[in-house]
């Protein structure tokens, strides 16, 4: 990317809580929004708008450019390393990452599933794991254009869990890794965008019901 297209990327993002929608300190869920499932925080790395949104287009859609992976893992990556409390929880806990799935329909036009590679991206520099326990059930209609209450409504028992059985290990720095290694059952959600927080929120509550303690929203962009 050029400088001049890249000094068009705001870094700028206003940390809110997704269960109210208000703004939030360092990206938490406010203490009265909590909930035993409901998501924990969220962090963001750039703003949805102008480059941002093309770069992402054409990293899910037509041409599909998958190659886009390392800059955008790197672009996410370098704007998260700023917020302290990403880094001091990344510290404190063995970092997992858990990509939203998407559906077998959209997997098979696509070749990929961008949050995961994303999720890869982050592992490999974090020293974490990806682990993919969430299979998407339901084939929900876009998001796009939807309320905030059309998006939960929409969005609402779109995952189950894959249990440790029937999971694929993922290798990160040579070690294989399965759910059967994780012992401190934290987890930070990756996907590319967040506008509602709806599908984070759906996908927290399957994660929480499944004995993970504490989750967290990551992605790339903020609308």
């Amino acid at each position: 990317m050029c400088t001049n297209c890249f000094s068009f990327i705001s870094f700028t993002t206003t940390p809110r809580c997704l269960v109210c929608g208000n703004p939030c300190l360092d990206g938490f869920t406010h203490p009265a929004c909590q909930g035993k499932y409901r998501i924990d925080g969220c962090f963001s790395g750039v703003c949805y708008k102008g480059v941002v949104k093309k770069l992402l287009y054409t990293f899910k859609y037509k041409p599909y450019l998958s190659s886009l992976t390392e800059f955008l893992g790197g672009l996410l990556h370098e704007s998260l390393i700023q917020n302290e409390t990403y880094i001091r929880l990344c510290e404190a806990y063995e970092p997992i990452f858990v990509p939203i799935p998407l559906s077998s329909r959209k997997l098979r036009e696509r070749g990929y599933n961008q949050a995961e590679l994303l999720a890869r991206e982050l592992a490999q520099v974090e020293n974490g794991k990806v682990q993919s326990v969430l299979v998407r059930m339901l084939q929900t209609k876009p998001q796009y254009g939807l309320s905030r209450e059309e998006r939960m409504e929409n969005i609402k028992g779109a995952f189950s869990y894959r249990h440790s059985g029937k999971q694929s290990a993922s290798r990160i720095n040579g070690r294989s890794w399965t759910s059967q290694d994780d012992s401190s059952k934290i987890a930070f959600l990756v996907d590319d965008v967040v506008t509602t927080g709806s599908t984070l929120m759906e996908a927290a509550n399957v994660l929480k019901r499944n004995g993970f303690t504490k989750v967290w929203g990551v992605t790339l962009a903020q609308d």
